[in-house]
């Protein structure tokens, strides 16, 4: 089968580990293709279906998108990134656009006769980056219901458990990503600790130990809905 990973900077090789990477390794007996997209959001997944996703012909789509949206809406002083850099009015995704745009990703994709298979991101930054994914998750888990789709839940696999009240993320916490990709920084380790983190290095992006415990259910649950 021909399948495309679809999604934001957890599917994207080029910050913290990739599971990408790892589910090559693990599924030889499929192509698989990158379409992740570090800072997207749903609607931003909408925009380029066509471009990156549909114009491979794949056969079906790992589908996993959320974080940022949770990220716009709970984390103000994030939003002038998300409206600059991602072109999203306002710079936030509220949990009705998020549902309007995934369903809309989800009929688009099933017109096109491609297989879909869900991913729920996991987060442990502040229980308010928490709360807010673990809701636009519940939200896909509906949606997917009702497009029969098939949905792994990373956020039970990786439980956000004790989760402090960590300072509100802001503009700065994007630019030391982008600081840190030009330089070709993997301290993660460092910065976890630092930060009393456990599956993540800084609340959102995963350890490289942490995807490729997510390539392996991945490909496990791949291969039980295929």
């Amino acid at each position: 089968m021909k399948i495309v990973c679809f999604g934001d900077s957890l599917t994207w090789i080029g910050y913290g580990g990739s599971y990408f990477e790892e589910l090559v390794k693990l599924l030889p007996e499929h192509e698989l293709i990158n379409a992740g997209e570090g800072g997207n959001t749903v609607i931003n997944l909408l925009r380029r279906v066509d471009d990156d996703v549909l114009a491979h012909a794949p056969d079906a789509v790992f589908l996993m998108v959320g974080g940022n949206d949770a990220v716009s809406y709970s984390q103000p002083k994030t939003r002038s990134y998300y409206r600059q850099a991602m072109d999203i009015p306002d710079g936030v995704v509220t949990p009705e656009q998020f549902e309007q745009a995934y369903r809309d990703l989800l009929t688009k994709l099933q017109l096109a006769h491609v297989v879909v298979w869900i991913g729920l991101e996991p987060n442990e930054y502040n229980p308010d980056t928490v709360a807010a994914l673990s809701d636009y998750n519940a939200r896909i888990q509906k949606i997917a219901r009702s497009f029969n789709v098939s949905v792994l839940d990373l956020m039970e696999a990786f439980p956000p458990n004790n989760v402090p009240d960590r300072p509100p993320l802001g503009i700065e916490f994007i630019l030391t990503i982008g600081a840190r990709e030009k330089r070709g920084w993997t301290d993660y380790e460092s910065v976890r600790k630092a930060g009393g983190f456990t599956f993540t290095f800084d609340g959102l992006h995963l350890m490289p130990e942490t995807a490729k415990q997510v390539a392996e259910l991945i490909a496990a649950f791949i291969r039980e809905n295929s």
